[in-house]
């Protein structure tokens, strides 16, 4: 695609200040009050779906909302109050909060990209994709849980007294990081990896009462919080139990600063840097090991590759890769928004994505 930058006529992504200085209970109250109809109507059409798939559906829902938020207790702080402050700040049931805030790490698909400009900075951008095999409209061609996502997108600035720590892309009620920049230090995107030895062995494992494995949104959460540089938030997020394997695509702030963690749950089992692999100026992950093809019916990552050749790295700019990122099937129907980050101005471009038809479901 070639002109697709900036895009027109699209709602804009609203943003909200999350106040680190307030106590973990009080940080989500205006969000949690704005977009509670939002995050509501998500679950409804994830309710409606599960109802129509079985029988049992109902009671996991009983499940869900009498049960589910007794997993919040064995959550370690801050997470833990801000939470049950979200969860009293929207009305939403605590167990519906705690499931919508796990459910991200076991099913999310996605495009990110770091590219290096000639000059060597880095730009980092991505595609995240949900709501795969939940509810095709087949008379609209979109998935349900899809359309529920977009109006639930807003943009995060946390902030410590009154200045910026980073900002970040969120569906609203959600606590952890999957897309975000830190001026001067690093940018982060996170994508799922699909592994035998995935996240719902993990997630059991700390049910049965196995807590020496983190949370994917609580260890990028604290890593955008906490780490000072590149190489200390790139040794977090390689060495770190995890409850879930995962891809977590890392940019820097100079020139050859930029790599992709392939994660095991219990550490890295490959790191690519860029400059390495055939890829001097570009990396770029989808949903599958890098050193492996991608499955047949989905791999958004060679035409995603062909189109960076395209574009050349003269060319490198936001537009350039909002253009990459705009071309089918990398976007496709799953798609909910495209992220635009650069470090050294600690900019984040957020737009809402839409694909026409016709339009691969994914």
């Amino acid at each position: 695609m070639h002109g697709t930058y900036p895009p027109q006529g699209r709602p804009k992504v609203p943003t909200y200040v999350i106040n680190l200085d307030l106590p973990p209970l009080q940080r989500w109250d205006q969000l949690g009050k704005d977009r509670a109809v939002q995050i509501s109507n998500l679950f409804k059409t994830f309710k409606s779906l599960l109802l129509d798939v079985t029988e049992l559906s109902q009671y996991l829902i009983d499940f869900v909302d009498g049960h589910m938020g007794n997993l919040v207790e064995t959550f370690p702080m801050p997470f833990k109050d801000e939470l049950k402050g979200l969860s009293r700040a929207s009305g939403l049931n605590i167990g519906e909060v705690v499931l919508y805030n796990i459910f991200y790490e076991v099913f999310t698909v996605c495009t990110s990209i770091i590219a290096q400009s000639e000059n060597g900075t880095l730009y980092h951008a991505r595609n995240l994709d949900f709501g795969l095999f939940m509810g095709w409209d087949p008379q609209n061609h979109t998935w349900q849980v899809t359309e529920a996502l977009r109006p639930a997108i807003v943009n995060l600035d946390w902030q410590k007294n009154g200045k910026t720590v980073f900002k970040s892309v969120n569906y609203a009620g959600y606590i952890g990081i999957l897309t975000a920049v830190k001026k001067d230090t690093f940018t982060l995107t996170m994508n799922e990896r699909f592994n035998a030895d995935g996240g719902y062995i993990g997630i059991l494992k700390w049910l049965l009462g196995d807590r020496t494995g983190n949370w994917m949104s609580f260890l990028t959460r604290r890593t955008m919080e906490e780490a000072t540089s590149y190489k200390q938030a790139k040794d977090w997020l390689s060495t770190s139990p995890m409850l879930a394997p995962a891809y977590f695509i890392l940019g820097g702030i100079k020139a050859g600063e930029a790599s992709i963690i392939t994660r095991s749950r219990a550490s890295a089992v490959d790191v690519w840097n860029i400059g390495t692999r055939n890829s001097t100026w570009f990396i770029l992950e989808t949903n599958y090991d890098n050193w492996k093809e991608p499955l047949f019916l989905d791999d958004r990552r060679t035409p995603a590759i062909k189109c960076m050749k395209e574009m050349g790295q003269k060319k490198v700019s936001f537009a350039t890769l909002f253009d990459v990122l705009s071309s089918k099937p990398v976007l496709n129907k799953l798609t909910t928004y495209t992220a635009l980050l650069q470090v050294n101005s600690g900019e984040m471009e957020t737009y809402l994505q839409y694909c026409p038809d016709p339009c691969l479901p994914w």
